[in-house]
C-alpha cells in the first residue's frame, strides 16, 4: 500500500496526465534553447497545498542558482502515482526524466524495461553511501541500481494516551504482544458511550495490507522466499485472524462497524473515540490536523509481537530515455531536495517549524552514520511535538525484522481483504477454509507474475 501521508501535511502528488505530449515528460530531448541540461521530475505539491508547494518551488530556485547549468521542470497532480495510470505513462513513454515510485514497484518498472541503469552514476550521488542499505537494496536488482530512495516508514501501533488512563492502563507501557493489545482493547472498549478499543482495516485492499503487517509481526510471511507459493495457511496465518475474531466477537472491543478503510480509523482515533490501530507515524499530524486529535494524547509503540514490521516507503528512477547528462542532473537534484541530512524540502527542520509543520516525528528515518546523527540533531533542536510519545516506537523497532511489501501486492491485498472482512462481519467464519482458499488464489496470481 502506499504511506497513509507525507512527511508534512500534503498527500503525495503525481503530474504530467496522459493528455500532455511526450515533449512534455521524458524524452531524448536534454537541452533547452539555452543550452541547459532540463530534466522534467514529478511530485511536486499541488497549489493548494500553499506552504508545501512553496517550500518546493523555494527549493527548485536555489537548486537552478547553484546549478546554472541544469533547468527543472517540475509536475505537479494528485497523486505522485497514480495506479491506474502508472504502466501506461511508462509503456507509452510519457514519463518524467526522474519519477517518483512506491517502493513496491521497483523490480516491476525494471521488469518491463522502463528504467534507466543507474550504477554507473549512483557514485556521483553525494548521499548514497549514507542512506541505509535495507532501502538502497530495494531499487537494486541483479546487483544494478534502478532507484534511489526518497523516504521510509515502518508500521506500529498507534495509540491513545488520555484513553488508556481513563481505562487504568498504563500509557507509559504500551502493549507488546497481541495479548496485551487484547487485554488493553477490551478495557478501553469497557468504558462504553461508543469507544472502541482496537480498530481494523477491512476494505479496499486495506484489510490485505494489514494483515500482512500482522502476520509479519507474528514473525510470519505472505509468500515464500523464492516468491513462488502462498504462506499464509500458517499458524502464523491463523494466529492473526484468530485474534480479530475473539476481539470481534469475543470481546466486542472492535465495535459493531466493520469494513472500514483509513479515513474511517483515523477519525474515530481523532475525535478520541480509538483506543488503537495500527499505522505508520505519519498518520500523527494528519490526526491532529485534519481530525482533531491532539499531539499529546496520539503516541506510538512499535508493532506487537515482537518479531517483525512491515516496512514501505517511496524513491526515484530514471526515465529509460534519460541521457547521461540528464541523469547526472536528477542526481544532483534528489542530493538537493530529498538527500541532504537537515536541509531541503524533507530536512529543512527550521523552516518547518516556523510554518507550523510537525516536527520531531520518528520517521522517516533514512540515513546512518554521521548523517543520521545530523539530521536527528537538527530535528530535535526544531521538534515542536512531544517525541517523548514515540521513544517506545524509536527503542523497539531495533529488534523487529524489517520486512517490505510481498511482490504483486495489490492484487494479493485484494485476495485477503476477503479473509479479513469475512472475519470481522462473520461470527461462524471458518478461518481454516479462508486461509486455504486465499493461498490458493494467491497461488494463482504469483504462477501468473
Amino acid at each position: 500500500m502506499s504511506r497513509t501521508g507525507f512527511r508534512r501535511t500534503f498527500a503525495a502528488l503525481s503530474v504530467c496526465s496522459l493528455a500532455l505530449a511526450v515533449s512534455a515528460c521524458g524524452s531524448d530531448d536534454d537541452a533547452s534553447a539555452s543550452g541547459k541540461t532540463r530534466i522534467t521530475v514529478n511530485c511536486m505539491p499541488p497549489k493548494s497545498a500553499k506552504v508545501d508547494r512553496q517550500f518546493f518551488e523555494e527549493d527548485v530556485a536555489a537548486f537552478e542558482k547553484a546549478n546554472p547549468d541544469i533547468d527543472v521542470v517540475p509536475h505537479d497532480a494528485f497523486p505522485c502515482q497514480d495506479p491506474k495510470t502508472f504502466d501506461a505513462k511508462l509503456a507509452g513513454g510519457q514519463m518524467e526524466d526522474v519519477f517518483y515510485t512506491y517502493f513496491t514497484d521497483a523490480a516491476h518498472v525494471v521488469d518491463i524495461g522502463q528504467a534507466a541503469d543507474l550504477t554507473p552514476y549512483v557514485k556521483e550521488l553525494k548521499s548514497y553511501e549514507t542512506i541505509q542499505q535495507q532501502l538502497r537494496d530495494i531499487y537494486t536488482v541483479d546487483g544494478k541500481v534502478y532507484g534511489i530512495p526518497r523516504t521510509g516508514y515502518s508500521m506500529g501501533l498507534i495509540y491513545n494516551k488520555a484513553l488508556f488512563e481513563k481505562a487504568g492502563l498504563d500509557p507509559d507501557r504500551p502493549p507488546t504482544t497481541w495479548d496485551e493489545v487484547r487485554t488493553a482493547a477490551k478495557k478501553i472498549a469497557a468504558l462504553g458511550d461508543g469507544t472502541v478499543g482496537y480498530a481494523d482495516y477491512s476494505a479496499q485492499n486495506q484489510g490485505g495490507w494489514h494483515f500482512t503487517a500482522e502476520l509479519y509481526s507474528q514473525g510470519g510471511d505472505v509468500v515464500s522466499e523464492d516468491g513462488k507459493k502462498a504462506t499464509v495457511d500458517t499458524p502464523e496465518g491463523r494466529a492473526v485472524l484468530q485474534t480479530l475474531h475473539d476481539m470481534r466477537w469475543t470481546d466486542d472491543s472492535m465495535g459493531s462497524k466493520q469494513l472500514l478503510v483509513i479515513n474511517d480509523v483515523q477519525q474515530m482515533m481523532g475525535s478520541g473515540k480509538l483506543g488503537m490501530y495500527l499505522a505508520a507515524p505519519d498518520n500523527i499530524p494528519i490526526l491532529v490536523k485534519e481530525k482533531g486529535g491532539n499531539y499529546k494524547d496520539l503516541a506510538l509503540a512499535p508493532m506487537p509481537g515482537g518479531q517483525g514490521t512491515l516496512i514501505g516507503g517511496d524513491g526515484y528512477m530514471f526515465n529509460k530515455k534519460a541521457s547521461p547528462e540528464q541523469i547526472r542532473a536528477g542526481l544532483k537534484w534528489l542530493d538537493h531536495m530529498f538527500l541532504t541530512p537537515g536541509d531541503g524540502f524533507l530536512g529543512d527542520y527550521a523552516r518547518a517549524k516556523k510554518n507550523d509543520a510537525p516536527v520531531g516525528l520518528p520517521e522517516p528515518r533514512l540515513f546512518t552514520g554521521a548523517a543520521d546523527a545530523k539530521d536527528q540533531q537538527v530535528k530535535k533542536a526544531n521538534a515542536n511535538v512531544p517525541v517523548e510519545n514515540y521513544q517506545s516506537f524509536l527503542d523497539g523497532n531495533q529488534n523487529l525484522e524489517m520486512k517490505i511489501e510481498p511482490p504483486n501486492a495489490q492484487q494479493i491485498y485484494s485476495v485477503l481483504d476477503g479473509v479479513v472482512s469475512a472475519v470481522l462481519t462473520k461470527k461462524d467464519a471458518d478461518i481454516d477454509k479462508l486461509l486455504k482458499d486465499a493461498s490458493g488464489k494467491i497461488d494463482g496470481i504469483l504462477a501468473r507474475s
